[in-house]
């Protein structure tokens, strides 16, 4: 702001203003957080149920759901209304064609933020993921995931890595299929990081079919440094056709990790042309 002086020409000072604000960017930028503030408040309350849903039906369930299926059924519903809520999300699921409902599956699908656990519910699948022993301890969410009795995994214990594949393949031998993010961790990018080897090893020993997935755009889906959503998030989830370990000795588990990690980074790129 400048005060120039106009008092030699009788009149009185004018004030004039350099940089004057641009009220429509502030007026959006309001906007922005007003919507975050209701789509933090909507997903908190969503889990919120979703828990109550769980905690009930594992007490009412317990004798005769003891795969929790119906419990694990709980969070479609609350995958769908958390995208339906979130005017910022846009999803396309591709190939579902793809997925025998009957079959277990080894899962794999690349990971790119906390996100992929709610867009992976849009597949309508049964499993169990192999998730950090971290996201076990966040309220709500994570009182679902021992509810469900997903796999909890503690990062750097090599008993804790060895008891998840003995977990994994108990869950595999009752037909149930099991969810791994082989990166090990999140990648900023549509970049790769590279597979480990276990979830390989155990879908040669147990004989199940691979299921890769590839997830497209979710990086961007949780702010990061800040709790306002501020962009558009075009996200995808692609089910690629599933790789039989018929044929495949133990030794064969870097041909099969290379095989399946080719295989989604080839629909990342020509998700990202």
């Amino acid at each position: 702001m400048r005060l120039q002086s106009n008092l030699s020409l009788g009149g009185d000072p004018l004030i004039l203003i350099d940089n004057p604000p641009d009220l429509g960017y502030i007026q959006k930028k309001r906007m922005k957080a007003i919507i975050s503030v209701f789509i933090w408040a909507g997903s908190t309350l969503l889990t919120i149920l979703l828990f109550l849903a769980v905690f009930t039906l594992n007490i009412l369930l317990f004798p005769f759901d003891r795969k929790k299926k119906i419990t694990h059924r709980q969070c479609f519903w609350w995958s769908d209304l958390l995208i339906a809520l979130n005017p910022y999300w846009s999803l396309k699921v591709r190939g579902l064609e793809h997925i025998d409902y009957r079959q277990t599956y080894v899962i794999i699908a690349n990971h790119q933020s906390m996100a992929d656990i709610v867009v992976l519910y849009q597949t309508k699948m049964q499993f169990k993921w192999v998730a950090k022993a971290s996201l076990f301890k966040v309220p709500f969410i994570g009182w679902c995931l021992s509810l469900i009795k997903h796999i909890k995994l503690t990062r750097g214990d090599f008993s804790s890595i060895k008891e998840i594949y003995h977990t994994a393949s108990l869950w595999l031998r009752k037909d149930m299929s099991v969810l791994f993010f082989p990166e090990g961790t999140r990648s900023n990018t549509d970049e790769m990081g590279e597979f480990q080897n276990g979830a390989f090893k155990l879908a040669i020993k147990e004989k199940k079919p691979v299921l890769p997935i590839c997830l497209i755009g979710t990086q961007a889906a949780i702010p990061k440094g800040s709790w306002i959503f501020k962009t558009k998030v075009e996200a995808q989830v692609i089910v690629l056709e599933p790789i039989s370990t018929e044929g495949y000795s133990a030794g064969d588990f870097v041909l099969l990790k290379d095989t399946v990690r080719a295989r989604i980074q080839a629909a990342l790129n020509e998700a990202v042309r």
